[in-house]
């Protein structure tokens, strides 16, 4: 072996052991061994396919870019994983495109290439499980009464090490701000103290990722990972339904990280209690800490995020009244406003035409035709009263006849399938009901549907007529 080139790989070592620290140099870099360097590429071995495609996806444009400090020729680099009984050398590799930047790993036919997370100048960003929104930041993040506990939740999770609440569990419906806050705080977190190890991820990567480990029999590997991190982020935990070895992988995941005073942040569409064929136990832990539900926006958060945006664009004399019109009609979620908003600047430039109500009317036409047709749970509940002969206020009274029981139940259940209200947003409307009162009700009317034929027939048409 070149003691010259093993002297390059020892102080590109020592250069990766100071950026990322000792405790992910220990699990990741110091396991590699270096083999030899053939024609610009350096060859690296790694003792398992796990860890190859992990240093790879994390570690390896950073490799790349200090090798090269070193030896201007070195343009690629390669991880093969050590032989073992019954299986073949199985090759990764990072290249050095024209431009510089890293490219996807090589895979051997027949294996699974490694995801690389967005290429960044920044080499802690590729720390996390998965990119992050450079967008996604406190400072960007518009509060109103709708999210300003998540908001302080979340910053409070940012701001110290210690450990408050775990888990803090952020649930509600698409679009209103769950994603955004989880990335702020894991940005905050790497801005903060670029020590601490933050590894965030969607529950369907996880997912991914065990099943992978789990092929490659390299489990172990996969458990080091997820447990030896400081703050564990899962968005969108619903995914996990019915996922039976996932779940368990999680359980344990959770309770090691808990045991050890490692933050948790987790994500759902619905509250802890409400995610369904996600076992019991799960459920209950994950309503250990706070959990924070992020209500549908207000005309006036609504308003605020579009001039913030706006603001944020460099996009001068907007007309107000627009702004207005688009935050009274455009109710559904956040993605959808920005997104609107966006189609307005684009039309407007491409087409030449100044932006006013009747240019706004024309370019998002189907957008605000779905937006009218959404309905409103006091709707249904007038729609639902009417229909079966009861009176309005009996939607919201105590009374447990079943002449009212029934129909109040049909009118959660069609809350529950035709707005995107959450369980406890329901509950509210109807008399301040518990979350729980709801979710029995959408699952008995649904059991109904199934035996009998004249109430699904009921629900059918008032379904029909509240969406016509």
């Amino acid at each position: 072996m070149d003691q010259g080139y093993l002297g390059q790989w020892q102080r590109v070592c020592a250069r990766l052991r100071s950026e990322f620290g000792d405790a992910a140099y220990n699990s990741w870099l110091r396991p590699l061994k270096f083999e030899q360097i053939d024609d610009g590429m350096a060859h690296l071995q790694a003792p398992t396919r796990f860890m190859r495609d992990w240093v790879l996806s994390h570690y390896g444009e950073r490799i790349r870019a200090f090798w090269q400090a070193e030896d201007s020729s070195v343009r690629e680099i390669e991880i093969t994983v050590h032989p073992v009984a019954g299986r073949a050398p199985v090759a990764g590799r990072v290249d050095a495109t024209l431009d510089g930047t890293v490219g996807a790993p090589f895979a051997a036919p027949g294996s699974t290439p490694a995801a690389i997370p967005a290429t960044s100048a920044d080499p802690q960003a590729l720390r996390m499980g998965s990119s992050l929104d450079a967008r996604y930041q406190f400072d960007s993040f518009v509060v109103g009464k709708s999210n300003e506990l998540a908001y302080a939740a979340a910053r409070r999770v940012a701001d110290t090490a210690q450990v408050n609440f775990n888990p803090l569990f952020l649930y509600g419906g698409v679009g209103l701000g769950k994603t955004h806050l989880m990335h702020a705080i894991a940005w905050h977190i790497r801005d903060r103290d670029p020590g601490r190890e933050v590894i965030y991820l969607s529950a369907e990567r996880f997912m991914y990722q065990f099943v992978r480990a789990l092929r490659d029999r390299e489990t172990m590997a996969f458990k080091q990972v997820f447990r030896s991190a400081d703050v564990l982020m899962i968005d969108d935990v619903q995914f996990f339904s019915r996922k039976d070895s996932t779940q368990e992988e999680f359980f344990h995941t959770f309770n090691e990280l808990v045991d050890q005073n490692k933050q948790i942040v987790i994500s759902a569409d619905r509250s802890p209690s409400d995610l369904e064929d996600v076992e019991e136990r799960i459920r209950s832990r994950l309503g250990w800490g706070l959990v924070v539900d992020i209500h549908q926006t207000d005309f006036e958060l609504r308003l605020g995020i579009l001039e913030a945006k706006l603001a944020r664009a460099n996009v001068a004399d907007f007309p107000p009244k627009v702004l207005e019109f688009l935050a009274h009609r455009i109710t559904s979620n956040i993605r959808e406003l920005e997104g609107a908003l966006n189609r307005l600047i684009a039309h407007s430039h491409l087409v030449g035409r100044p932006i006013n109500l009747e240019m706004t009317q024309e370019a998002l036409q189907d957008l605000l035709r779905a937006n009218d047709r959404r309905v409103t749970i006091e709707e249904i509940q007038k729609k639902v009263a009417q229909h079966f002969n009861i009176r309005l206020a009996d939607m919201h009274s105590a009374r447990r006849a079943r002449a009212v029981a029934r129909p109040r139940q049909v009118a959660m259940y069609l809350a529950k399938q035709l707005t995107t209200r959450s369980l406890p947003e329901i509950g509210r409307k109807f008399g301040g009901r518990d979350h729980t009162t709801v979710m029995h009700a959408v699952k008995r009317i649904e059991e109904l549907r199934q035996t009998d034929a004249a109430l699904a027939e009921d629900i059918d048409l008032l379904r029909r007529m509240l969406e016509a």
